[in-house]
């Protein structure tokens, strides 16, 4: 899902990351591989958020999902693989 900037804001208050920004040489890539999302950056790897069912009705919510883990210690590659849920649920904010 793409993400507003104040939805980013949000974002990043609750999840631990860096979120590559739009005019990024790499996320015409990105998005040709992955579809069209704000992508993350942490320790992880690659990140995105999908939306998800909120217990809370009134609160839009949504679930990260890790595309892609470092593969060298120094955090420089990344190797993609089937999309992966987390436990992580970001708060985006009020839905109406």
């Amino acid at each position: 899902m793409k993400l507003t900037s104040a939805q980013v804001e949000r974002t990043l208050s609750q999840f631990e990351a860096q979120a590559i920004p739009d005019g990024h040489p790499m996320v015409p890539r990105l998005s040709e591989l992955f579809g069209d999302h704000t992508f993350f950056l942490n320790g992880d790897g690659l990140n995105i958020l999908e939306p998800t069912e909120s217990s809370r009705s009134e609160v839009e919510a949504a679930r990260v999902v890790n595309l892609a883990n470092w593969s060298d210690p120094n955090l420089t590659s990344l190797a993609p693989h089937e999309p992966e849920l987390t436990d992580a649920v970001i708060e985006l904010g009020s839905k109406h």
